[in-house]
């Protein structure tokens, strides 16, 4: 392939406001930049920090209108429901714990909302801004990043359409090693402080950090859904307060089964998330710091490296495609995707369109909520001494 295909294009600039993201912030950035690849979005409001002034020097840097920076989330989301050019979203990169009530403040206003994950720190909260959101008629995204990658939605379609069989097995892994030792005690390492703080992180730092993310990944992929689970959540590094590695067995409805591992103490893994997935007829394989290609396995074929932007995808997945082949996607990339069908999908909501099927293709609130459910029954099991709990996902209200 010597062209990549055209990521979805759309002509309508949507404005866009942010909570959280302010100087030396990671994540925060990483939106900006994952939005500002295709251009279809601006950044035109914000409340980057709980300090004015710091608000105040992100907005500046950031080219933000002084009258469009605010002092608290509240008065953001009340002044931009009231202006006629107010933002038509907010991206919400702050702390765990101060999710639910700024993505609700939002909702309330009319006003979209993307939200970083685990989308709260417990499942009725949860719910309730799922709820919300459809009963206001507004479109709510999770940013579970790598589901963004093409070659994630290949593997996807493959399996949707039978290619490798009935699942039998699913095995997903997700270590990394900068909580190896405990870096939370230097001030200057923000991160690691307010993800092992219970009152920032929630009930979880390990799985709700890094593990929601394999729950996410096989539920888009596989379609399988959990029936039950059985959880050994670690503390491995003396003092702290929230598990920093754990090991999950699952029972899925359908029959098949799978064995997680997520840790932060994996000395030599960087942001190693993968996935291998076993059927009656053959195997799919994925990994992060590989991003662009899948290793298939058929029955009675030679196992195959499909390769991103060379090798045909169904024409979904390869709509994502920006590159030739040989010319590496990866982690901003898959975050712009996530991003640029969200944006577009609203631009049709607000030119009068209703998006289907392929064109919601991000991840919800809905799937936001089960998530949350997810890291709740790991916990629960784990308190249980690895006890199998059933995962009892209540139904959309």
């Amino acid at each position: 392939m010597i062209e990549a295909s055209k990521n979805n294009t759309s002509s309508a600039i949507v404005r866009y406001g942010m909570v959280g993201g302010g100087s030396g912030a990671f994540i925060g950035e990483v939106h900006r930049k994952a939005i500002g690849i295709d251009g279809k979005a601006t950044l035109t409001a914000g409340c980057f920090s709980r300090s004015m002034p710091l608000t105040l020097e992100t907005g500046k840097a950031l080219g933000v209108n002084k009258d469009r920076l605010y002092e608290s989330y509240l008065e953001m989301a009340g002044a931009e429901a009231k202006r006629e050019d107010g933002i038509d979203f907010v991206s919400i990169v702050t702390p765990n714990s101060s999710h639910f009530t700024i993505a609700r403040a939002f909702l309330e206003q009319g006003i979209n909302v993307v939200c970083d994950k685990p989308l709260t720190t417990n499942y009725e909260e949860a719910l309730l801004l799922q709820e919300l959101a459809k009963e206001k008629d507004l479109l709510f995204a999770v940013t579970y990043t790598y589901t963004g990658y093409p070659a994630v939605k290949q593997a996807r379609e493959m399996i949707r359409n039978g290619e490798i069989g009935k699942i039998r097995f699913v095995n997903a892994e997700y270590p990394q090693e900068w909580l190896a030792e405990p870096v939370e005690n230097d001030p200057s390492n923000k991160q690691a402080f307010w993800r092992t703080d219970p009152a920032q992180s929630g009930i979880s730092n390990c799985v709700g950090d890094i593990g929601s993310h394999m729950e996410n990944m096989i539920s888009y992929v596989t379609g399988l859904e959990i029936d039950s689970l059985s959880a050994r959540l670690d503390r491995m590094v003396e003092g702290r307060k929230l598990d920093d590695n754990a090991v999950i067995m699952l029972n899925y409805k359908g029959g098949a089964e799978g064995l997680y591992w997520s840790s932060q103490i994996a000395w030599g893994h960087d942001n190693d998330l993968s996935f291998r997935i076993y059927g009656t007829e053959g195997a799919i394989s994925w990994r992060q710091e590989n991003p662009n290609y899948l290793r298939i396995a058929k029955k009675g074929e030679h196992v195959k490296i499909a390769s991103r932007g060379r090798d045909d995808f169904y024409n979904h997945p390869g709509s994502y495609v920006r590159l030739p082949s040989g010319h590496p996607e990866g982690y901003f990339e898959a975050f712009a995707n996530l991003y640029s069908t969200y944006i577009d999908a609203l631009s049709m909501k607000k030119n009068g369109t209703t998006p289907q099927g392929d064109q919601l293709d991000f991840p919800t609130a809905l799937d936001g909520a089960k998530g949350v459910r997810f890291i709740e029954k790991c916990v629960e099991s784990s308190e249980k001494k690895s006890a199998w709990v059933k995962f009892q996902e209540k139904k959309e209200r």
